[in-house]
């Protein structure tokens, strides 16, 4: 386990959205969850569509209401923050969107993109137009683009102009979500190599949002795998992918590719049926209607994220009940 100081820590927290329509039903998208991230450090987040990922990252970023729980960034609290301290700490944190076209203001070129959160924080000048250059020299981008505007370039480039405005601030924290889902499979390496190169050289941490495990494998330290509001298993990278607990993570691992023809994939594990509805969650462990090893008690009881091993949490009654060599799960 990381024995410093986390940058960012979550503690219960919980995104509880109103039915419309309705006064009294309400979806909880983010229940309960709780985890740190570290200062140089990239968490991936990984579950189906509509798990509540997306939520999360926004509740980060102020940009949704949360209903309960904590947010500590380096000793603010997130969740009580002003708008006045939200202009400061969006110094600190900011965002890399999924679609780099639709992010970047087509009237704009893109000097003026990367210049505006600049301009809003006072910075203007020789000063800015120096920040802008070296921002495109960080990206990797020839400064001759300055004057260009975002339909003259690929969806790679585009990417790396977002990159470059989130940068602008010098943050130390970013919720990047699903920053390379809409990019081909070679533009993607290109674009995850470039995030790691400059967190090495920025010592930037990430909150990295995606459903590509492969991309996860190359990109994160450790990796959270949410369902239904709830993350079921946080693990390191290695430990998980070596060593998948949960049910819904082998799952997950067991439909991921696996671009080595010499690796031996993992049997296919088909989850019965479709994740139920948020609006009416199921009690106990959520993920019990499409488990094959629930108990009794899994239906009736929520299962806390527990250590199962060094560096690795599990939220499953069935991991914390049976032995580790018990035969019958250890198949999957």
């Amino acid at each position: 386990m990381n024995a410093g100081i986390p940058l960012l820590s979550v503690h219960d927290l919980s995104v509880d959205y109103r039915v419309r329509g309705s006064k009294h039903h309400r979806v909880s998208a983010v229940d309960r969850i709780s985890f740190d991230i570290f200062p140089g450090e990239t968490l991936a987040l990984v579950g189906e569509s509509g798990c509540g990922k997306t939520t999360l990252g926004r509740a980060l970023l102020g940009r949704v209401p949360t209903s309960s729980g904590s947010i500590d960034f380096d000793g603010t609290e997130l969740t009580t923050a002003t708008r006045r301290q939200w202009r400061e700490l969006h110094r600190e944190i900011q965002l890399i969107f999924q679609n780099p076209y639709a992010s970047l203001n087509p009237r704009m070129v893109v000097r003026d993109i990367i210049g505006e959160p600049l301009l809003l924080h006072g910075i203007r000048g020789q000063a800015l137009e120096d920040r802008v250059d070296q921002l495109l020299d960080m990206v990797r981008l020839p400064r001759s683009v300055r004057k260009r505007y975002p339909y003259a370039f690929s969806g790679g480039q585009r990417q790396r102009i977002v990159i470059a405005r989130a940068l602008a601030l010098k943050p130390r924290f970013i919720v990047a979500d699903e920053p390379v889902s809409a990019l081909d499979v070679s533009i993607q390496a290109q674009i995850v190599q470039l995030m790691q190169e400059l967190q090495r050289e920025l010592g930037v941490s990430y909150l990295f949002i995606a459903h590509n495990l492969a991309v996860i494998r190359q990109i994160a330290d450790r990796v959270a795998v949410m369902y239904l509001g709830r993350i079921v298993e946080i693990a390191n990278r290695e430990s998980l992918y070596a060593s998948p607990q949960h049910p819904y993570t082998k799952a997950l691992l067991s439909a991921a590719p696996i671009p080595d023809p010499t690796v031996l994939r993992p049997q296919r594990i088909i989850l019965e049926g479709d994740p139920p509805s948020p609006v009416n969650p199921p009690a106990g462990c959520r993920f019990h209607t499409r488990c094959q090893f629930a108990v009794e008690r899994c239906k009736i009881e929520r299962p806390s994220l527990d250590y199962h091993a060094p560096a690795h949490q599990v939220a499953c009654w069935v991991v914390a009940e049976q032995d580790s060599t018990d035969e019958r799960f250890q198949k999957i």
